[in-house]
């Protein structure tokens, strides 16, 4: 408005603002200002915010759910609230074979769900745990037998060894082995014995043969070797003499006697040597 207006008087004119009348500017354009929030745009019950209360942005405003989904907003009209529970496991974050619990369900989405592995160990909030599973927990050998998992990640299966324990040996991956036993690693022929074992099955036992090296086997125990030394040749006696051996066992060698024919004076003996 121009209150005066005479040629002589000039730049006396005044802005007024057309929503708020108290806001005047002489000389010039006013500084308008316009809280939408005054004007109640949001649902009942809802906070509302005008950030730019200038005339000249408008929709701007902000409506904010009540207490406890604060997190809830729109800009420009009434925010749509969640009037029941916000459970973030809804939408299934956890990946296959874990389970979801959201301690807060009341809430809008914080991301404070937890993942839970259901097979093996293991949990994560906001995000899939990494499961851990040492398959030898369940003891799946059998007697006798150790078990070692190489990788205990819940997504690798049937990787454990299961191996047989000395003496026995044998393994197996992903199952309990089949554990043999060579009854001929415990030595058990005597010195200069040859050992087989024909079955190594642990049904089997004492079924091992010792051989000696004059041929005689024995099974399931040391062979008792003999040796005939009249039977070497060359022959130990002379000619005309009868050799006789009279303990062929092999540790006691050298007794061997010689005894002149008896066409000869058979009262001549000699142990271990021609007569």
């Amino acid at each position: 408005s121009d209150p005066d207006t005479a040629a002589n008087k000039l730049h006396d004119f005044t802005c007024t603002c057309d929503n708020d009348m108290s806001i005047v500017k002489t000389d010039g354009p006013a500084t308008c200002t316009k809280d939408e929030c005054t004007s109640n745009p949001c649902a009942a019950g809802q906070t509302c915010e005008d950030p730019n209360k200038s005339a000249a942005v408008l929709k701007d405003f902000v409506c904010t759910c009540p207490a406890p989904n604060t997190m809830m907003t729109n800009v420009g009209g009434p925010a749509t609230c969640s009037t029941g529970s916000n459970d973030e496991c809804a939408s299934t974050p956890c990946p296959a074979g874990q389970s979801c619990t959201d301690p807060d369900k009341a809430s809008a989405p914080s991301m404070d769900f937890v993942c839970t592995c259901t097979t093996g160990s293991g949990t994560a909030t906001g995000t899939g745990a990494s499961c851990v599973l040492d398959e030898c927990d369940a003891n799946p050998c059998g007697a006798g037998q150790t078990c070692s998992d190489p990788d205990t990640s819940a997504a690798v299966s049937k990787d454990y060894v299961c191996t047989c324990t000395a003496p026995k040996s044998g393994t197996m991956t992903g199952g309990a082995a089949t554990c043999t036993l060579d009854e001929c690693s415990a030595t058990p022929c005597g010195t200069g014995q040859t050992c087989n074992d024909p079955n190594t099955a642990l049904a089997n036992t004492n079924d091992y043969t010792c051989t000696c090296t004059n041929g005689v086997v024995a099974t399931g125990t040391s062979a008792t070797c003999e040796i005939d030394e009249c039977a070497k040749t060359p022959a130990p006696c002379g000619t005309g003499q009868t050799c006789n051996d009279p303990n062929k066992a092999k540790n006691k060698q050298h007794d061997f006697t010689c005894t002149c024919d008896a066409d000869a004076d058979t009262t001549i003996v000699k142990v271990d040597g021609p007569a």
